[in-house]
């Protein structure tokens, strides 16, 4: 057996730092030096980051016999999500919250939010003034705002639905920089020291949003949800294997989760698939070539499954992973993995990042090449933009779908041009990698079909 494999000398305060402030930095230098598995202390305790396809295979395809995924590892999520966030169970908790949550995410539900998706994300590009700069961010943030409200909480209209609205959003842009996200890594920062700073705006923004939260629940509660399709009103209805049904605190602490997990990472993957699809001006029109196949009112269902459309979102998701990694792993049992013998007890965090960085997998993996989705087809374990596993994400089905609807849409009815002459690096915004400074574009018009 190999002995175990080694990872950067610097502190626990320094990797972290360096993992909070250039992520792309820290893991690409790593495992240039150290290879497919290296020793990181990034997040306060040891662990090994892990891009081999083959490893990632095995831990995450055992994650309930050698290996275990408990919550505790993203207990710096506590304070944004809830104690009952999906995210932050374990064990039989964990189970019922997923068993619960899963259902409106899946088959028919989603297929039933495509038409509200194309007539949202109509309102927000009509708004734009042409021949005017906007920023590519701030209109995909207001189009995956408004689906949130709309899809996931049922909310379409009146007081606090603008309040919600408005205070979201605030809420969202807190941390929208490298120096400001640190707030969401280091716990000791989250201290209250007034409504001037950072985490006192954050606690203030929170509880004005869970008034409204917990004030929408208790009146749909009062209702008859049968004939809504909306995620709120689909989990009121649901019931565990007990016969019980989600509390308020657990609606609104999911309610929180879906709000971070489904505002922030569509919003940033949108934005750069325009970036994309304006910067090589060829892949916009070959995809608007395919989009037109489909005639002047195509059925959401049927854009979502173009190959080529499914291409550029896929490739989108591969260069710019919006998660950067996938929750940790921790050995039940002493375990062997790519020649070496780890003991009980040892931590392991899949990078999603670097595992779409390999050469092997992806020639040329800092290009956009949309078509090497339709080259070949990539297993679970060499593409994995959602995660795997026991943690992989509940709603990745609608985001996808969301992404597809929303840049197909674009697309197909506007007339857009990219401002930006230099290529545009990511940059850590709150738990993602977003595009540094938004993507400036220009409306031109509406599109002549």
């Amino acid at each position: 057996m190999k002995k175990l494999p080694d990872g950067p000398k610097t502190s626990k305060f320094l990797q972290r730092l360096q993992l909070i402030l250039d992520p792309v930095g820290y893991l690409e230098t790593n495992a240039r030096k150290y290879g497919d598995v290296f020793k990181s202390l990034a997040k306060g305790y040891e662990a090994y980051v892990v891009s081999n396809p083959q490893a990632l295979q095995k831990i995450l395809t055992r994650d309930t016999e050698e290996f275990n995924a408990p919550g505790k590892w993203n207990d710096f999520l506590r304070p944004l999500l809830g104690d009952n966030s999906v995210s932050v169970l374990s064990g039989e908790a964990h189970q019922r919250q997923r068993q619960l949550l899963m259902p409106p995410f899946h088959g028919e539900h989603v297929n039933a939010y495509g038409q509200i998706i194309c007539n949202l994300t109509k309102q927000v590009m009509d708004r734009l003034s042409a021949d005017r700069l906007f920023v590519g961010r701030t209109a995909m943030q207001e189009i995956s705002l408004q689906v949130i409200l709309r899809v996931i909480f049922g909310i379409y209209e009146g007081d606090r639905y603008q309040r919600l609205k408005l205070q979201m959003s605030t809420i969202m842009d807190l941390f929208d920089s490298p120096a400001l996200a640190i707030f969401l890594f280091v716990r000791s920062l989250q201290r209250d020291f007034g409504p001037l700073t950072t985490w006192g705006q954050y606690l203030r923004l929170q509880r004005e949003i869970d008034s409204l939260l917990f004030a929408e629940i208790s009146e749909r509660r009062a209702l008859d949800n049968c004939n809504r399709t909306d995620v709120l009103s689909l989990l009121i209805n649901a019931r565990d294997e007990a016969g019980e049904a989600m509390t308020d605190q657990e609606l609104r602490d999911e309610l929180f989760t879906m709000l971070v997990a489904g505002h922030e990472p569509p919003t940033t993957a949108m934005t750069w698939a325009l970036y994309w699809t304006h910067y090589f001006p060829q892949i916009g029109e070959k995809l608007r070539f395919e989009l037109d196949t489909l005639g002047e009112k195509p059925n959401p269902t049927e854009i979502a499954k173009l190959p080529y459309l499914n291409a550029v979102c896929n490739e989108t998701l591969r260069i710019h992973s919006v998660a950067m990694g996938t929750s940790p792993r921790e050995a039940r049992e002493p375990v062997e993995l790519l020649g070496c013998e780890f003991p009980a007890g040892s931590v392991f965090r899949p990078s999603i990042y670097l595992l779409h960085q390999r050469e092997d997998l992806y020639p040329e993996p800092k290009k956009f090449k949309p078509e090497r989705f339709l080259e070949r087809t990539f297993s679970p374990y060499e593409f994995m933009p959602f995660g795997g596993g026991v943690r992989r994400c509940i709603g990745s089905a609608l985001a996808l779908y969301e992404m597809k609807l929303v840049v197909a849409t674009i697309l197909s009815n506007y007339q857009l041009e990219l401002l930006e002459k230099r290529p545009v690096k990511p940059q850590r915004r709150n738990v993602t990698l977003a595009p540094k400074g938004g993507v400036k574009m220009v409306m031109r018009g509406k599109r002549q079909n």
